[in-house]
């Protein structure tokens, strides 16, 4: 059966909070690109040592709430002011979708979208440990990284939580595990629409990109992103490397533009996705990363990244159709997981499809 847990009620904590820097962050941009040095301008140090003074100010001062083994601090800070959702109920979502969200999340490297101070104030990308973490982020160590700093990732639900509380309102996840930081075990194709497309496209697409794989022997899962767009996602056997996994994305990019110019772009840039859908392979690259299923995104309205069945493409009318508030409903009202199978399925790049794509 699909878990969804119940609500967890409020506990008031007597303990100090543990105080969570923001310390070493690189400003937010696309996850999908290798994240850039934190500008070393005066005024990117004075706001950084704004937003640790006000964190430090809260543990003192404001209530807070125990999540697991976490210290929630500042929990009725609204960190979605369209629709009034604080800190306590994005917590709250954490616990409802714990089961659910870790199968695809748990032992993962992950980088972050943090919103200290909710949609509307500062928010920045962070891939990295930085000092004072919770104990229930991980850290772990990547061989010929872009610095020696370790990476992030979490265990259990005590993870989801200790994100919350310093703010992290999305969650990526690199395409491998911390077992196998070099073998990926799954190849993701993003597809991102010019906003002035019609949905109706996007759903023609991504059938197209799963008929594609299919061809080649590969299944694919569907993911709404929360966002404007869709991945389709295949499970793979982690063998292969990144080099080759990047390579075959971008096979499979080109061979669509080439069946279909006027509809689709591999080319990243704006001007050239003009009344057409980017195929964004550069997501299986190494560093790089896709929302995580059942991750809010950092977008009015708290949409998140929902896994579908097939069957649902169909009546799909956005890439956002649910949010921190109703995805729980939806679940409860499964019976099974909609990727149903993907740990399962075994399934590698072989030869054949290699060779179909004019790679040798």
């Amino acid at each position: 059966m699909f878990t969804v847990m119940p609500p967890i009620e409020r506990q008031a904590s007597t303990e100090r909070p543990q105080v969570q820097a923001i310390g070493h962050a690189n400003w937010y941009k696309r996850p999908s690109e290798p994240a850039a040095p934190v500008a070393s301008s005066a005024l990117d140090r004075k706001h950084v040592a704004a937003e640790d003074a006000t964190m430090a100010a809260e543990s003192r001062t404001a209530h807070a709430e125990t999540f697991g083994t976490v210290t929630l601090t500042s929990p009725d800070k609204v960190l979605y002011p369209e629709v009034g959702l604080t800190k306590h109920d994005l917590a709250q979502y954490d616990a409802r979708i714990a089961a659910s969200m870790l199968p695809y999340v748990a032992r993962r490297p992950i980088s972050l979208v943090r919103c200290p101070e909710g949609l509307g104030g500062p928010r920045f990308f962070q891939r990295h440990a930085t000092k004072g973490m919770a104990d229930a982020i991980k850290q772990v160590r990547v061989p010929g990284g872009e610095t020696d700093r370790p990476y992030l990732y979490i265990e259990d639900a005590d993870g989801l939580f200790a994100l919350t509380q310093i703010g992290t309102l999305e969650i990526h996840d690199w395409g491998v595990s911390v077992d196998k930081l070099e073998s990926p075990d799954r190849l993701v194709l993003d597809l991102d629409p010019d906003e002035a497309l019609d949905f109706g496209m996007l759903r023609s697409a991504a059938r197209e990109v799963r008929d594609l794989l299919a061809e080649l022997g590969l299944t694919g899962f569907l993911k709404a992103t929360g966002g404007k767009g869709v991945h389709v996602v295949a499970p793979l056997t982690p063998r292969a490397g990144w080099p080759e996994i990047r390579a075959f994305a971008r096979a499979l990019a080109d061979t669509l533009v080439e069946r279909a110019p006027d509809r689709y772009t591999a080319n990243p840039l704006k001007r050239t996705r003009t009344g057409k859908i980017f195929i964004d392979y550069l997501r299986n690259g190494r560093g790089s990363s896709a929302i995580c299923n059942y991750s809010p995104r950092a977008k009015a309205g708290a949409p998140v990244a929902t896994p579908l069945r097939w069957t649902e493409l169909a009546r799909l009318q956005s890439g956002a159709p649910y949010t921190v508030e109703t995805l729980p409903r939806r679940l409860a009202g499964l019976k099974d997981d909609p990727w149903e199978g993907f740990f399962d399925t075994a399934q590698t790049i072989t030869a054949r499809a290699r060779k179909a794509l004019g790679l040798v």
